[in-house]
């Protein structure tokens, strides 16, 4: 049996590729898309699975340093270390910076810690360079992202860092940079003042004691406690907020990325539906150019089964080359996002599955137009 939609994309191979591979680019920024918002996702749980802390201890009515400001005594580490079910607990602080370097300065974020402590934020196996901290002042860790190498110096409001280590895939929940710095000097960083606001709050009788403050502690429970009994303990008692690892992880993907995931989800499904149109147009239009051969078909007696079937088999056939081009190009240029893009199997075959059903859709348009073809036309001339 003659398959007509062979014969037909045979005889318009070039034009035909062409259109699949302009859908298929848009196809390709639907898989981009949804690899961006995996990556949000990825990104958001890095910092968290470095720490991997069992609870986190923040500013009372707060959510937590990722989500708000949040600012406690760093003496509550001791007092949390002797409570029944706690193993160890670490401050930390979060904090937003700048690194002065040419042409433009590099906005990171800087956790600080404990390099002496129980728990270090900074994950082994990202560090590619150097090594973590082992000082108490002026020792910085930097993630590749930022272009300083190791023996680097940074200067920083009064003093002066040096890279001491590299990492790579360091990133906070909003896919900025990590860099690592003592706990003492991330609280200089972020809490201590001027000179002059200093000599300005002794004239007024104030002591400045932020320097003492931290954006969090967090703990590990012991083997054998319920984590959420010892949680609710420390709220009873010290009157703050605290939050599991799986609490802390639900703010961090649900609070703070579920506005950038609605939005993205708008656009892929934008995406789609024009992508969708484009298909519709180009199978109308294919059909338009040959209604004067379909004509002639009918005269002649091919059912109008058959003609349909070709419309729709060029179509599907459409479609799978335009999904094979989309997935060619977001392979190609994933990579160059700023920000980490994830692209998954499933999303792929979630998309595949998406794209046929469209093409089914899109095809309609041109067999309606089979349907109401008039075989006379064909004798017209």
């Amino acid at each position: 049996m003659i398959n007509l939609a062979q014969k037909d994309v045979k005889h318009t191979l070039g034009k035909f590729l062409v259109t699949a591979m302009g859908v298929g680019m848009l196809l390709g920024i639907v898989l981009i898309m949804i690899g961006v918002y995996r990556g949000m996702m990825v990104d958001a749980e890095v910092l968290l699975d470095d720490i991997n802390a069992d609870l986190w201890v923040v500013q009372e009515g707060t959510l937590g340093p990722f989500a708000e400001a949040s600012r406690i005594h760093e003496d509550l580490r001791n007092t949390l270390r002797v409570i029944d079910g706690i193993e160890n607990a670490e401050a930390l602080t979060f904090q937003n910076i700048q690194l002065p370097k040419k042409p433009k300065p590099v906005r990171v974020v800087a956790v600080g810690y404990d390099p002496l402590g129980t728990i270090n934020p900074i994950n082994p196996d990202h560090i590619i360079a150097g090594r973590a901290l082992m000082k108490e002042h002026y020792e910085i860790v930097v993630t590749d992202t930022t272009g300083f190498t190791l023996g680097d110096t940074i200067h920083l409001v009064r003093n002066d860092y040096t890279v001491v280590g590299i990492t790579h895939g360091s990133v906070s929940s909003g896919a900025d940079p990590l860099v690592y710095v003592s706990l003492k000097d991330a609280q200089e960083l972020q809490f201590s003042y001027s000179n002059n606001r200093i000599r300005s709050d002794r004239a007024r009788g104030f002591k400045n004691t932020e320097t003492l403050m931290v954006n969090t502690i967090v703990g590990r429970v012991k083997a054998g406690y319920d984590v959420n009994a010892v949680a609710r303990e420390i709220e009873r008692f010290k009157h703050k907020s605290v939050y599991t690892a799986a609490e802390q992880k639900s703010i961090l993907t649900k609070n703070l990325v579920q506005r950038a995931s609605k939005q993205i989800g708008m656009f892929t499904g934008i995406l789609v539906i024009v992508s969708t149109i484009i298909i519709a147009l180009i199978i109308y239009t294919m059909t338009l150019e040959k209604m004067k051969e379909i004509s002639i078909m009918k005269l002649i007696g091919i059912p109008n089964g058959m003609i349909i079937k070709m419309i729709v088999q060029e179509t599907l056939l459409l479609g799978f080359l335009a999904f094979l081009f989309g997935n060619l190009f977001s392979h190609l240029i994933y990579g160059k996002f700023p920000k980490r893009v994830v692209l998954e199997i499933p999303d792929a075959w979630m998309l595949f599955i998406v794209v046929i059903i469209a093409s089914i859709l899109a095809s309609m348009v041109g067999v309606r137009k089979v349907i109401h073809a008039d075989p006379a036309a064909a004798i017209g001339g």
